[in-house]
């Protein structure tokens, strides 16, 4: 037998001869596994969904807005919460009513609460308008959502909500929500890509929600804010407004920094007004800011029927009204602020408390005017709008 087949015969057996061993030890670590070994714990792997980045569009150029007409959108204003942000559940009937209607100003058209606004979303419905010389607005809102996954292209990375809490805040609009906070960089990081983002698609009014929970201190900051978007608006040749919800602040050079100042009227089961400067419907003091207190300092005023979805809130109070008695107080609210030269914006949706018990729109926890659902008010809103008697 050659050399060349021993060696082969060498090599083949010992090459079994050490995988039968391989193959023994495997099975005794196998067994002894099996037999012996109780995790404490398991960890699952989870997987983790990566954020989906803005994506790519073709720009359609559009013609630069109109400067904003202050004296018409006092008198042709209209509450159109989520228009942009497609919040209604009927998305399709709540852009032909607005196609249908004689509003001029779209007000909070882009909602922000606890949800970072969506472009494409907003670009879409705005393609989807037909009214033209319309001005819409963005409500910049005092929640935000930390677990909120939202890109930051500047920097290629995702806003850090949690940096952008007060402390304290915690959960203060339900699991996950804070009060944002002017002094936070990261916070106005975040105002600076939204408001800047808005203008770019003609956006030219923004609503500060409840200026006095989001300064935390800092009004240099807002104001801070402010100027930088003032500034980028003139920049683009665009012209833009600025209001906040000031609630019981009188500081008179603080509010004269906004082109208005916006809040609830305060209406009872009849349509009336409240007297005085406050509305204790909740105990302290809920400012109406078309009082001379807050108003004397300020350069516009816009008023609307307040919602937050609970019962005693002036929509929920009007939706329970007769239909007689609704356009009767939108007639009598909306010239009397009319003749003070401040703007009732009127109600074409919001929130209400889904046990309300009166009329209702595409849910019965909204209010819509439209003649398709039960309130019917559409027409009658039309008509104050239009300016006839």
């Amino acid at each position: 037998m050659s050399k060349r087949k021993i060696e082969r015969k060498i090599s083949d057996f010992y090459a079994v001869f050490f995988m039968l061993i391989a193959a023994s030890f495997t099975g005794s670590l196998l067994w002894i596994q099996t037999h012996y070994y109780e995790p404490d714990t398991f960890e699952g792997i989870i997987y983790k969904k990566p954020p989906r980045k803005p994506m790519e569009f073709r720009k359609i150029e559009k013609p630069k807005p109109d400067p904003v007409s202050m004296k018409k959108l006092k008198s042709q204003g209209c509450v159109t919460d989520g228009l942009l942000s497609e919040y209604n559940p009927d998305r399709e009937e709540y852009i032909g009513l607005m196609n249908r209607s004689n509003c001029y100003y779209f007000h909070r058209a882009v909602e922000t609460w606890l949800t970072p606004p969506d472009f494409e979303t907003i670009e879409y419905v705005m393609s989807r308008i037909t009214k033209k010389d319309v001005v819409y607005g963005m409500f910049i809102a005092e929640a935000i959502k930390t677990n909120a996954h939202y890109i930051f292209p500047e920097e290629d990375r995702e806003f850090d909500f949690d940096k952008m809490c007060q402390e304290g805040s915690e959960n203060i609009w339900g699991e996950h929500s804070c009060k944002p906070d002017f002094g936070s960089g990261e916070y106005r990081n975040y105002m600076r890509y939204i408001t800047r983002r808005a203008m770019d698609l003609g956006i030219q009014s923004f609503t500060f929600g409840q200026i006095y929970f989001q300064e935390n201190g800092r009004r240099d900051k807002v104001i801070e804010v402010v100027k930088e978007m003032r500034a980028y608006a003139k920049k683009k040749k665009l012209n833009i407004v600025i209001g906040a919800q000031t609630g019981k602040i009188t500081d008179s050079k603080f509010i004269s920094m906004f082109d208005y100042i916006e809040g609830g009227v305060g209406i009872d089961e009849e349509g009336n007004l409240p007297e005085g400067p406050c509305l204790d419907r909740w105990g302290g003091c809920w400012a109406l800011l078309w009082h001379e207190n807050y108003s004397r300092s300020a350069k516009n005023v816009l008023l609307h029927l307040d919602w937050t979805g609970i019962k005693t809130d002036d929509l929920d109070i009007f939706a329970r009204m007769d239909k007689e008695t609704r356009a009767q107080t939108l007639r009598n609210v909306y010239n009397y602020f009319n003749l003070k030269d401040m703007g009732f914006l009127m109600p074409f949706f919001g929130v209400l408390d889904k046990e309300n018990g009166g009329c209702y729109g595409p849910k019965k926890r909204f209010y819509s005017p439209d003649n398709e659902y039960s309130c019917k008010d559409e027409d009658v809103i039309n008509s104050i709008l239009s300016g006839k008697k």
